[in-house]
């Protein structure tokens, strides 16, 4: 048996159970928690409060549709007919396109200004980017439709022709390889409605990444050097593992704001109530565009509908959320960083 001796102290004291050490909670850090926790109860209460509206204002039209609500892809309230079926199909399509265009470019941009640019330029792109991200939609709706949407059309028969044998790049009714077949089959598309959205949450989630990438510890940037490393090779091996859990919170906190979109998918997109997996070909719909098209004209059943169809895009976001909230959790920023 090993005993550790205290100088001054009597063995048969130092035996004895170690001393319990207490700190004194000043006011100021109960008025701190206090408001903290208000905070945090301020928020789960709104959610649950916004739930219950669109639950109760909605379920009119639930109890009409039944399960079919989720199955129908028709809109037509006034005839019993309707569904959030394509509605969800085009709101997650548009989500996708939008991250598969806003990701990379995201995670270029925040490497470039926390690893590569000058101290005076980078707090010039860093001014620039949160910028961006205080554009109003609508601005973003009216470059698309009036700027974007005429060049866009070119790419879009580019992708139909190389790879219209995925189906999702399939265009059907028109031969892309016809030099005079018409482009009006790509205009007004999902495709062009998720290149808009994904200008609007790139520098979300680029400012996320930016922040996350510049407090990668700077003792492993410099072991990652002393071991021959390239500027390349450090950033593969410490910031990226570092920022992988902001990484993941920076995409899907832009994917809920892709999802949520309106103005800007409701001014570009043609309204088709089918289930529609062409990204490239004309028409579809999100949810979001669908209750800012009709809300003005719907009947007070109609408003039911789209109340429910409302409930069915919170559900959606607040299943992603905690999707992406198990994930940053699971891989916590630095936990599995590789100096």
């Amino acid at each position: 048996m090993v005993t550790t001796t205290i100088p001054g102290v009597a063995a048969e004291e130092s035996t004895e159970a170690p001393r319990q050490i207490t700190t004194r909670v000043g006011p100021s850090d109960h008025v701190f928690r206090l408001i903290a926790r208000a905070g945090g109860a301020a928020v789960l209460l709104i959610m649950l409060l916004v739930g219950c509206f669109l639950l109760y204002r909605g379920s009119t039209a639930l109890q009409v549709a039944g399960w079919s609500f989720f199955t129908t892809e028709a809109w037509d309230p006034d005839s019993n007919n309707f569904g959030v079926a394509a509605l969800l199909v085009g709101t997650v399509l548009v989500a996708m396109v939008a991250l598969s265009f806003a990701v990379p470019l995201a995670i270029g941009t925040a490497l470039y200004i926390s690893e590569y640019a000058p101290g005076r330029l980078q707090r010039t792109l860093v001014s620039l980017v949160d910028l961006m991200a205080a554009v109003p939609s609508v601005v973003y709706g009216l470059l698309g439709a009036y700027l974007l949407e005429g060049k866009v059309i070119y790419l879009a028969r580019w992708l139909s022709t190389w790879l219209g044998w995925i189906p999702i790049f399939r265009v059907d009714g028109v031969d892309p390889r016809d030099p005079l077949a018409t482009m009006s089959v790509y205009t007004s598309s999902t495709f062009i409605a998720g290149m808009v959205v994904a200008m609007m949450v790139t520098p979300i989630i680029s400012s996320v990444m930016r922040e996350v990438f510049s407090q990668a510890p700077v003792g492993e940037r410099e072991g990652a050097y002393a071991l021959g490393a390239t500027k390349w090779g450090m950033i593969r091996a410490v910031v990226l593992p570092f920022g992988r859990g902001g990484m993941i919170g920076g995409t899907m906190l832009g994917l809920g704001r892709a999802l949520g979109e309106t103005i800007a998918v409701y001014m570009i997109i043609t309204p088709v109530f089918e289930i529609k997996w062409q990204v490239l070909q004309n028409g579809g719909i999100s949810v979001s565009a669908l209750i800012a098209q009709q809300y003005g004209e719907a009947s007070d059943f109609g408003l039911s509908a789209l109340m429910a169809a409302g409930l069915a895009l919170f559900l959606m976001t607040l299943v992603v959320n905690f999707i992406a909230s198990t994930i940053i959790v699971r891989s916590r920023s630095g936990a599995e960083s590789e100096a």
